[in-house]
């Protein structure tokens, strides 16, 4: 019940600060006959992503996520047109993260968790538990759940182009933050994966915590981000 009543102030509370933000605009579609195959990772595979703040729409970097190696693993080189070189991405196998660098800071987890719905049809959801290491520092874990619910196939328009796309969302509404001073912590992005590419083309996401004392109509931010795909190979 306690969980009820923190997701509904939670739910209210946010709409109330977002709801005049932009929000990416997609033509519903339906499920497709044969659900499509997700891109296989080969080396030199290559996505460019402008990044922007969501309450400003302020571009906050370009960044660029390229496919380097791929076998038991697969690694993603990322690096910022401001921010320069940035940490890694890591599948194990792919589409299943192993190393998230999306985040500040980036986590480890103990066990890969799915990239994206592990059926791709509308309705489907799963709920996913883990550990997670901050990169660098592999002395303490802490504590991942995760929920994944594929909501609708859309078609939505980037600056690379125009995808079908699959609308899914991720909710780690419990974790636990390596800062001690947080006393509960939510983050939620919602996502549009595009099969023929191999990654999303748009990926919106926030984090916001409380500290000792304070309440959820108080609850400081994370970054508000919102990437969308400029161009890919």
């Amino acid at each position: 019940m306690i969980k009820r009543i923190f997701l509904l102030l939670l739910a209210t509370v946010l709409s109330a600060c977002i709801s005049s933000q932009p929000y990416p605009a997609g033509i519903v579609l339906p499920q497709p006959a044969v659900p499509p195959q997700i891109r296989a990772p080969q080396v030199g595979q290559q996505w460019i992503y402008n990044v922007r703040n969501v309450f400003n729409q302020e571009l906050v970097d370009i960044v660029t996520e390229k496919v380097v190696s791929v076998g038991k693993q697969v690694r993603i080189e990322r690096s910022g047109l401001k921010a320069g070189p940035l940490p890694d991405e890591i599948q194990e196998p792919w589409g299943y993260i192993l190393q998230d660098p999306h985040w500040n800071p980036p986590q480890k987890f103990l066990q890969p968790l799915p990239l994206w719905p592990e059926q791709l049809v509308p309705g489907w959801s799963g709920f996913y538990r883990s550990r997670y290491q901050v990169v660098g520092y592999p002395d303490g874990s802490y504590y991942w759940g995760l929920n994944v619910n594929a909501i609708q196939w859309e078609r939505v328009t980037v600056p690379a182009g125009q995808f079908v796309t699959l609308k899914y969302q991720n909710e780690a509404p419990y974790f636990e933050s390596n800062d001690v001073f947080r006393v509960a912590n939510y983050r939620q992005e919602d996502m549009w994966l595009s099969p023929e590419i191999g990654r999303w083309v748009i990926r919106r996401g926030y984090g916001r915590y409380l500290l000792g004392g304070m309440y959820w109509n108080g609850a400081l931010w994370e970054d508000y981000l919102e990437w969308e795909l400029v161009s890919w190979k």
